[in-house]
């Protein structure tokens, strides 16, 4: 299983590139994955669903199966957000997982920065990072930095890039 995050501050297109490599990488005949941190809490569930209730009444999994899909719910009840790797860990089999969000993790990340975003650059603090997307990426032609660096909507281009990379 090969791993590529997708990092940046918020409402800098984070999502948009994720959705647009998972397709591009899906459309090769890849088989991927997602996980999507989140800093706000998650929940799937309603209140007043069968499985809403099942949670509610202390279970700490509840599966809700149906004939397109089925969500595993995990409740921690108190017990510490789980880590990249263990997440990971609990994925089936693929050829890649798009990673968005987990920045401290240790994985090799594509950050996205758009113009606009209001917070700097992460690259030149964070060494796993081993590209830029942004919307501005022809300004960065001698920026002093050796980083790859791709027009944030060239999906095509860094599938090619993280498919050929000898940093992965």
């Amino acid at each position: 299983m090969n791993v590529i995050g997708i990092v940046g501050w918020k409402n800098c297109g984070k999502t948009t590139l994720a959705s647009a490599l998972i397709r591009e990488l899906s459309s090769r005949g890849l088989t991927v994955n997602s996980i999507k941190h989140a800093h706000h809490g998650v929940d799937v569930d309603q209140p007043g669903t069968d499985s809403y209730h099942h949670r509610d009444a202390g279970a700490r999994e509840v599966i809700l199966a149906g004939g397109q899909r089925f969500a595993i719910m995990h409740e921690l009840r108190g017990a510490d957000e789980p880590t990249l790797d263990e997440l990971l860990a609990r994925l089936g089999p693929c050829d890649w997982v798009v990673v968005e969000g987990f920045k401290s993790h240790s994985h090799p990340k594509i950050e996205v920065h758009r113009r606009a975003c209001l917070s700097g650059p992460l690259h030149p603090d964070d060494p796993t990072i081993i590209a830029v997307a942004t919307d501005y990426a022809s300004e960065f032609a001698g920026a002093g930095s050796d980083l790859d660096r791709f027009d944030l909507n060239d999906a095509h281009g860094i599938a090619d890039f993280i498919l050929s990379s000898g940093k992965l």
